[in-house]
């Protein structure tokens, strides 16, 4: 029997679980902080235990760990380099579906040292991703191809039949990740040169996709895509852009919510009698005084300088941000207050689906040849209706089939990985496959390309 230790028993965890327990000789060790929630995931399955466990109780997940052959860790990634390191002095292979860390990638030369495998960044982005980029990557080059221009996007959005408010978004989790990505800067290649886009004004960096039989789509870029260029091996590329796919409408809306401090991080006390109006007029300074929610539309209209009957104020309005409700909250920073009233309005209902797109965009050329090409390669998966959601499945069973492959000695190296490699993309591609995760590729020849941006 092998024994597969699961720390986390979160909204990712469902489907990797249940894939692993239909292996008949593993048995699934679910470890979390909640135990009820790990008790919910095995279900008295008879090859399952569910255990609490806060991972900073060394002795308790030592202990786990010495029990199990292999270590899936679904827990928030600061705990990751902490629980490779126990892994590494028991020598038990770990997986992740983080991105490698400084403080992981420093436990390589250990690792190898240990004969184990860790491996991370294996689950939708990070995960399929890379692994169906590397496939074309490696196919091209088996070509005697050279990959000269690469946009991969991805989103995780609601179905169209579930996109039902006026944001294009809905959230399965807190909100806080989401609005905190628009922070961040990003730095992409186009043409050969580096393009830098600060975080203040990454919402306004932005462009349309068409996604065949989806439709239109805003993509933004996505933190640095240049360290890719090394990881993917794309030595003479000239254009390199990992990016964010959005509704459209979501990127005009996040950058004035933005201009008007809602994702600041300062707490502020004494939140508890105030209302959303009240606290939308402090947050802009307008006069305190402002009486009707009219008036309010107004001056954040014009301190916004769009027009009051702009989609933004409307989707401002549809949020609540100019109403009369209280806040319910006793302290708080702007961006709590908006992840609150943002869980509250923008949550999946019960039934509904939500869908991740991800679309990979290559044009390579073949010089022996003289022809260019634009390959494109494009996954859309839906969720099923009050079952596992499309992004609980595509970033969870990546994990569990890379697990069965390192148990049945199928994937031997060590050291920490992503799955960059063919020992490990094609045989998770292939199983990925068999349950319907289906990335689809099209093959057009070229003379000229269009660029994205």
């Amino acid at each position: 029997m092998k024994r597969v230790l699961v720390l986390g028993a979160g909204l990712v965890s469902k489907p990797g679980v249940h894939y692993l327990l239909q292996q008949p000789d593993f048995y699934v060790t679910v470890a979390s902080r909640t135990q009820s929630k790990a008790e919910k995931l095995v279900n008295h399955h008879p090859r399952a235990k569910a255990t609490g466990l806060n991972v900073s109780d060394t002795a308790g997940l030592k202990k786990l760990i010495a029990d199990s052959d292999l270590v899936i860790s679904l827990v928030p990634y600061a705990y990751h380099p902490l629980i490779a390191q126990h892994c590494i002095e028991q020598k038990k292979p770990m997986i992740t579906t983080s991105y490698v860390s400084d403080a992981m990638r420093q436990l390589d030369d250990r690792a190898k040292q240990a004969g184990i495998l860790i491996l991370n960044e294996i689950g939708l982005d990070p995960g399929i991703d890379h692994m169906s980029a590397m496939k074309i990557i490696d196919n091209v080059k088996k070509q005697g191809g050279l990959v000269t221009s690469f946009y991969s996007y991805c989103g995780g959005l609601p179905a169209p039949e579930a996109n039902t408010n006026p944001f294009g978004y809905k959230f399965s989790w807190s909100p806080k990740g989401v609005l905190l990505a628009g922070k961040n800067s990003a730095r992409y290649l186009l043409d050969g040169k580096e393009v830098f886009v600060p975080g203040p004004d990454l919402f306004t960096h932005y462009w349309v996709l068409n996604i065949e039989g989806l439709g239109k789509f805003e993509a933004y870029p996505n933190r640095d895509s240049l360290p890719y260029i090394e990881i993917y091996q794309l030595t003479g590329i000239k254009t390199m852009c990992r990016g964010t796919l959005r509704n459209l409408g979501w990127c005009e809306t996040l950058k004035k919510i933005v201009d008007l401090g809602l994702l600041d991080d300062k707490i502020m006390d004494n939140l508890k009698d105030k209302t959303y109006k009240e606290w939308l007029t402090a947050s802009i300074r307008l006069r305190a005084d402002s009486s009707s929610s009219k008036d309010l539309i107004s001056q954040v209209a014009d301190f916004l300088a769009i027009s009051k009957d702009s989609m933004i104020i409307k989707r401002l309005e549809w949020l609540g941000l100019f109403s009369d409700e209280p806040i319910g909250l006793e302290q708080g920073a702007n961006i709590d207050i908006l992840v609150k009233r943002m869980q509250e309005k923008m949550s999946y209902q019960a039934g509904e689906r939500d869908m991740i797109v991800l679309k990979h965009e290559f044009v390579a050329e073949f010089p022996k040849e003289e022809r260019k090409e634009k390959i494109e390669s494009t996954l859309i998966d839906f969720g099923i209706p009050n079952g596992d959601s499309a992004m609980s499945r595509t970033v969870s069973l990546p994990a569990a089939i890379a697990a069965k492959l390192i148990l049945n000695n199928k994937i031997t190296l060590t050291g920490v990985q992503i799955p960059v490699i063919p020992e490990i993309y094609e045989p998770v591609l292939a199983e990925l496959e068999k349950l319907n995760i289906v990335c689809k590729e099209t093959i057009t020849p070229l003379s000229t390309v269009d660029r994205q941006p």
